[in-house]
């Protein structure tokens, strides 16, 4: 009775898929990442497109461009959301700060001390405060749908020695993005900033050009750049990887509530993903490293609090020297403070 009853429902199951997947849809959304099918981005993008297609029950496709098929630069591929050639791109805060260079606030170190306060720091208003912003300076064309995660968070990596203290870095030459916060981080520690393509990096490892860089674990095992002497990380973790979801607005605003509604809920879906999936990925990453003979190490309570105190000149130079940057640094420590509160009010509740 069981498998007939089974089979039955597997079958109307697949009738229906089929007649979603026959139904022409009134609306298609045109979505890319600059990444591959490995990435927590493209896990992201699965389960928008399942969630929005069967919730919309077909009315709205959604058409993955996975890598560079529609750009390949930040800027670029922001300027197709702009004009409505693209309709859903992700971007590091890094990759958008050119356009919105507050988008950086995410980049600061040691503001956010674990992956729960970001997920409900991230999940709130603080969001939506930057969509305001993002929206105003491009006019109204560029929309910041969500924020979730892209590779876990940033850890201090290098080929030399165990860094157990702001003063391990002295000297260091650390690999980081032209933008300018990252720059400034490493100065503030006392190592010097090296600006490097990514596809350069494994090489610039060999060759000493470079000698430590800021990334996650599941980057760090993916390049493979401990076969090219990276064998120290510490889990310092500075900042979380934040991944920026963008859509054009007047895409957006075109389809009716219903749909809009299905495309926000699809968005949520997708955060809670790409939150997820960096979790799962740096465990086989972090054992990998180990067992390739790497040095990891967790810093103590003192020694992270000396990490934030050496870094704290940057918070400084973020509020005075970007546009934006005194707004959004109180919106994210605002939202930093509420989340903490919350949390430790439930745990309170939890061990009792």
């Amino acid at each position: 009775m069981f498998s007939k009853t089974f089979k039955a429902v597997a079958t109307a199951a697949l009738v229906a898929s089929s007649a979603i997947a026959a139904q022409a849809a009134d609306y298609t959304i045109r979505a890319t990442a600059n990444s591959n099918e490995n990435d927590e981005d493209y896990d992201g993008l699965v389960v928008f497109k399942n969630f929005v297609e069967s919730a919309s029950n077909g009315a709205i496709e959604v058409e993955l461009f996975i890598g560079t098929q529609l750009c390949s630069k930040g800027a670029e591929c922001l300027q197709g959301v702009a004009d409505g050639t693209i309709d859903v791109y992700i971007s590091t805060s890094g990759g958008a700060s050119g356009i919105f260079p507050y988008v950086q606030v995410l980049d600061l170190p040691y503001l956010m001390a674990n992956d729960r306060i970001a997920e409900t720091v991230l999940a709130g208003d603080f969001t939506r405060k930057m969509r305001e912003m993002a929206l105003a300076d491009s006019g109204d064309s560029i929309r910041l749908m969500t924020i979730g995660n892209t590779g876990g968070w940033r850890n201090f990596a290098n080929t030399k020695r165990r860094v157990a203290s702001p003063s391990d870095m002295e000297g260091l030459k650390i690999r980081t993005v032209v933008a300018d916060l990252p720059q400034e981080l490493v100065r503030a520690l006392g190592a010097s900033p090296t600006p490097i393509p990514w596809p350069e990096l494994f090489t610039s490892f060999q060759t000493g050009v470079v000698e430590g860089s800021k990334n996650g674990i599941t980057d760090i095992m993916g390049m493979k750049f401990p076969d090219a002497g990276l064998q120290y990380v510490t889990l310092d973790g500075h900042a979380y990887m934040g991944a920026l979801w963008w859509m054009n607005n007047q895409k957006f605003l075109s389809m009716p509530e219903d749909m809009r509604r299905v495309v926000v809920d699809g968005f949520s879906a997708l955060q809670q993903a790409t939150f997820a999936s960096p979790k799962r990925k740096s465990i086989k990453a972090y054992e990998d490293f180990v067992a390739g003979g790497g040095d990891l190490y967790v810093p103590t309570p003192a020694e992270k609090a000396a990490f934030k105190e050496a870094a704290a000149p940057v918070y400084d130079w973020f509020k005075g020297n970007i546009k934006g940057g005194d707004e959004i640094f109180n919106a994210l420590t605002s939202a930093v403070a509420e989340a903490e509160a919350d949390i430790e009010a439930g745990m309170a509740s939890d061990l009792n």
